[in-house]
């Protein structure tokens, strides 16, 4: 009987240990260059990764992340299937008022405008009659829309942001919305044959860790108390200057 009695026990703690190796379940975008993406060898790296894996040494807890998109990154939070999600999440007021819960603010972001190479287009006069490309439910969406009526231009929404680059790459789409970092990284990088349109940027938001919960108020604590010590200590601006250069 002791026997048994000890087996179960054993069995039972190696369930919670098993729990214990998971503790949060993370959703994040699929391509977000520099920030979330695929490398050659097929792991998920990028500063949001980084950031969120010193975190959660920092804070002693574990967690698993799944890039499943932007949309769908917020649709398994909001269902309960994610605890959290980290995508380039731009904090804003109306987000907060629908249900995000933020956490302090990352990195700070600008959105800025993008055209084909030798395209021509100078400025957002230019675009009158031609569409835009953007990624839906971003602040990029939100900043062409509010630009479109002004300077006759129509707004079509794609799932990822290669997505509107091959859109304006390809004659689909005069021009693109996308954060300024991102469009950055993949022009300098070779990968899209686009240019930054100067004086296209907005002001800007900062990024932030979300959760659409108010019961896992406690995994934004954490992360917030991570981030600060990871501040503090210097390793946050490694990370950054290990995918942003110094």
């Amino acid at each position: 009987m002791k026997r048994i009695v000890a087996v179960l026990l054993c069995a039972a703690m190696l369930c919670m240990g098993v729990a214990l190796a998971e503790d949060y379940a993370i959703a994040t975008d699929t391509a977000f260059r520099p920030f979330e993406y695929t490398d050659e060898t097929g792991a998920l790296v990028g500063i949001d990764v980084e950031l969120l894996a010193a975190i959660a040494e920092d804070q002693g807890f574990t967690y698993t992340i799944e890039p499943l998109g932007w949309d769908a990154s917020i649709a398994a939070c909001q269902a309960g299937q994610k605890d959290g999600m980290i995508a380039g999440a731009s904090i804003t007021e109306d987000r907060k008022a629908s249900g995000w819960i933020f956490s302090d603010g990352y990195f700070t972001a600008t959105q800025s405008m993008a055209i084909g190479q030798g395209s021509g287009i100078k400025g957002f006069e230019d675009l009158k009659g031609h569409s835009v490309a953007v990624k839906i439910g971003t602040m990029s969406k939100e900043y062409a829309d509010s630009l479109a009526e002004q300077y006759g231009f129509t707004v079509v929404t794609f799932e990822s942001s290669p997505d509107i680059y091959m859109a304006v790459i390809g004659g689909q789409c005069a021009a693109c919305f996308d954060d300024t970092p991102i469009l950055e990284d993949y022009i300098q990088s070779g990968g899209v044959l686009l240019e930054l349109v100067d004086g296209t940027a907005n002001e800007g938001a900062e990024y932030g860790f979300a959760v659409f919960n108010p019961d896992k108020q406690e995994l934004v604590d954490k992360f917030n108390a991570g981030l600060a010590n990871i501040k503090a200590s210097g390793v946050y601006d490694q990370i950054l200057a290990k995918y942003l250069g110094e």
